[in-house]
């Protein structure tokens, strides 16, 4: 028996025999699909793509280089791991969703010395995580384009919890 699946054609429910991904009704939509399948493919897997970010993004200076070595090593895996441990999992800025990101309250751009602090760890959701970045982007003045701010260190969660959900409120 030859082997089929489903019709990638909104709404149609027939078989299309494989390797084909739409039924013999919808087979002009194929080439297409296909062709769009290959762009994202090469977009996703580009070597070009790859050495530009680690060259442009994450070694851009040898600062950057030495905190992404860091995040390699043992120490790195075990602090992750202890401050997991600690916070159960959960997300600390938003206490609803399960975390998986560990996060530096203040980021390490701006004071390379708590880096290793594990007070200065907590667990986040990816969404918490994406936020508070952005925040930090403007308070603190971290990114690739930015320039750091004098501006005094928030170790609290609530009030960073405040003030990077009151950003998104505009």
């Amino acid at each position: 028996m030859p082997r089929v699946r489903r019709c990638k054609y909104q709404g149609c429910h027939a078989f299309a025999m494989m390797p084909n991904y739409y039924c013999a009704k919808h087979i002009e939509h194929e080439a297409e699909y296909r062709a769009e399948r290959e762009k994202y493919r090469k977009r996703q897997s580009s070597r070009a793509t790859t050495w530009h970010y680690n060259h442009v993004t994450r070694y851009r200076n040898s600062v950057k280089s030495e905190q992404n070595k860091f995040y390699h090593s043992r120490e790195w895996q075990s602090l992750r791991a202890l401050v997991l441990q600690r916070d159960f999992n959960l997300c600390k800025y938003c206490r609803i969703n399960p975390g998986n990101i560990v996060d530096h309250i203040v980021p390490i751009e701006w004071d390379q010395s708590r880096m290793k602090n594990v007070d200065n760890l907590v667990t986040c959701c990816r969404d918490c995580h994406a936020k508070k970045t952005r925040w930090e982007q403007e308070y603190y003045g971290t990114g690739l384009h930015n320039t750091l701010k004098d501006v005094p260190a928030i170790t609290d969660i609530e009030l960073i919890n405040k003030l990077m959900n009151a950003r998104d409120d505009k």
